[in-house]
């Protein structure tokens, strides 16, 4: 049931209940027994929406208390019986600045936008022995240590992915945007190493073959990436 529809049921019960409790406290005041004076007591009551005016004498005589009680309980129609009220239309205020600036996704602090989306074969490996054998120093290819990001980067082939290109893995990271800072021999064309702490993680991630988003920066100014003192 919608909204207004169960507001004019509620509505409607009321009224219906309002009309009951008037019709008792007219029965209650015309007995034939009662005296009547000629102070008139008007009893209003909200009924279909408006305003009813319901002119009766009632006995001034302490022995007619019945009509007292008549006026009581047409009196208590009145407190009963409310119209339904409206509900207050909900308000949309704009949005804060810092709010839209917390939408727009950023890295390294700049703003940056999904460019292309590339099938690719993605690998775990490790910076141990077990995945980068004699090359295992700490340094990935782009000359920044393997803790560059957190941690958090992958091996890509920079024919297709230049080193300090911006790339999201389904999976990896929460899905997180991180930096292409290493390559591999085994790593050619639309493959892709992503790093973990450990070989055990590396094994664990298997090989999946995902749409890997490329990102690029939304600013207008270029990547600006460099390598640092060492190549391989």
């Amino acid at each position: 049931m919608s909204r207004s529809m169960s507001q004019f049921v509620r509505g409607g019960s009321s009224r219906a209940r309002a009309r009951a409790r008037l019709s008792d406290a007219l029965a209650l005041v015309r007995r034939p027994h009662l005296q009547w004076s000629r102070r008139a007591v008007s009893v209003a009551a909200f009924v279909c929406g408006g305003v009813l005016s319901l002119p009766f004498v009632l006995d001034t005589a302490p022995a007619h208390a019945a009509a007292s009680d008549a006026a009581r309980l047409a009196v208590t129609v009145v407190a009963a019986t409310t119209l339904p009220s409206a509900e207050p239309s909900p308000t949309v205020s704009p949005a804060s600045p810092s709010r839209v600036a917390a939408a727009i996704p950023m890295f390294n602090g700049r703003p940056i936008r999904p460019a292309r989306t590339i099938k690719m074969k993605v690998t775990g490996y490790s910076p141990d022995a077990r995945s980068c054998g004699a090359s295992a120093d700490g340094i990935t290819a782009s000359g920044y240590s393997v803790w560059t990001n957190g941690g958090r980067m992958v091996a890509a082939d920079t024919d297709l992915l230049p080193l300090g290109s911006l790339v999201s893995v389904p999976g990896y990271d929460g899905n997180g945007v991180v930096p292409v800072l290493d390559r591999g021999g085994a790593i050619k064309g639309r493959r892709l190493d992503v790093l973990y702490a450990t070989h055990e993680q590396a094994r664990t991630w298997g090989v999946k073959d995902v749409a890997v988003t490329v990102w690029e920066y939304a600013d207008g100014k270029p990547n600006d990436f460099r390598q640092t003192h060492r190549r391989r």
